[in-house]
């Protein structure tokens, strides 16, 4: 069994009202002994009586930091929601430092993923091609060439790792886009209208408060930008939180809940070419977005169509 890894990243850590996935998620972050830990919480909702102590509970993972670390706070009294609690936390987070990893209360890292991120890090710290780092693999099982990563345009916030570089140009209210603009850029990004068309709804929700959420804003600027991710080709997240309990994500049967984690190869083997793979990233967007089964209702609509006018 090998030694398990000190992180050299200063590590934000997001909770909120869920004291037993947390517990989990924190015991990894204890071994991995950062020695800069920012905990950010949000607060109890006035509508939930049972929340004021489940936060309380929660919050109370700080008494079980038991390595030298410096412990900076950021827990709310009020309740601002998924969208402005986490947003604001990682504004925070990256007020005070250059760099470091962010994982939220149900995303349970093993230790290669500190490995992980430190090192992609430090590789890319001045390469602005790069945009963000992610700890979790959502392709089950298939891997992209023979190398310990490869680039996507697509980001996943399941245990991440940035830089203040970059998050500096994220809005969070997407003021700088207007919805009248869109459509044409996401033309240029993606190659099936559907997708498009999905996008462009995430957007005109997002600009009209109708979704709740910090992380669509943050895919569309990497968009925008022309950003890359790096994601492994091992799955080094796994996430807790499917279930009734779960903010965005309520079904425990989804494919991507709990997915097994695997652990890196002795040698990172860097990519030879720095080209985002269009496979691995149509096969999340395809899936997520049931593009297959709408395109296969809409030739049906068009046959049925034809049909009535011959």
């Amino acid at each position: 069994m090998k030694e398990p890894y000190y992180t050299k990243s200063p590590v934000l850590f997001l909770i909120f009202n869920r004291p037993d996935v947390t517990r989990l998620v924190f015991e990894e972050i204890r071994i991995a002994k950062p020695q800069i830990l920012y905990l950010a919480a949000d607060g109890p909702r006035k509508e939930r009586e049972t929340e004021i102590n489940t936060c309380k509970q929660t919050r109370e993972i700080i008494n079980l930091i038991d390595w030298p670390c410096e412990v900076k706070t950021l827990f709310r009294e009020e309740n601002l929601g998924c969208k402005y609690a986490v947003s604001s936390s990682i504004d925070w987070f990256f007020q005070n430092e250059e760099e470091g990893i962010i994982l939220e209360d149900d995303c349970l890292p093993n230790n290669d993923f500190f490995f992980f991120c430190d090192i992609m890090l430090e590789r890319y710290r001045h390469d602005t091609r790069i945009r963000h780092i992610t700890g979790c693999n959502l392709q089950h099982g298939k891997k992209w060439g023979s190398d310990t990563y490869y680039f996507s345009r697509n980001i996943h916030v399941w245990g991440w790792a940035s830089w203040k570089r970059v998050w500096q140009d994220y809005d969070v209210e997407l003021s700088r886009y207007n919805i009248g603009e869109v459509e044409a850029q996401f033309f240029k990004i993606f190659d099936e209208p559907l997708l498009v068309k999905s996008w462009k709804e995430i957007f005109i929700n997002l600009k009209a408060g109708v979704i709740d959420t910090w992380d669509y804003q943050l895919g569309i600027s990497n968009y925008f930008n022309n950003g890359v991710c790096i994601i492994p080709n091992y799955n080094l997240i796994s996430n807790l939180g499917f279930g009734k309990e779960g903010t965005h994500t309520l079904n425990a049967d989804d494919p991507h809940a709990n997915i097994p984690l695997e652990n890196l190869p002795c040698v990172i083997n860097n990519p030879k070419y720095f080209l985002p793979i269009k496979e691995a990233d149509n096969f999340i967007l395809f899936r997520d977005f049931n593009v297959l089964k709408r395109k296969s209702k809409l030739k049906y609509k068009i046959k049925k169509i034809l049909r009535l006018k011959l």
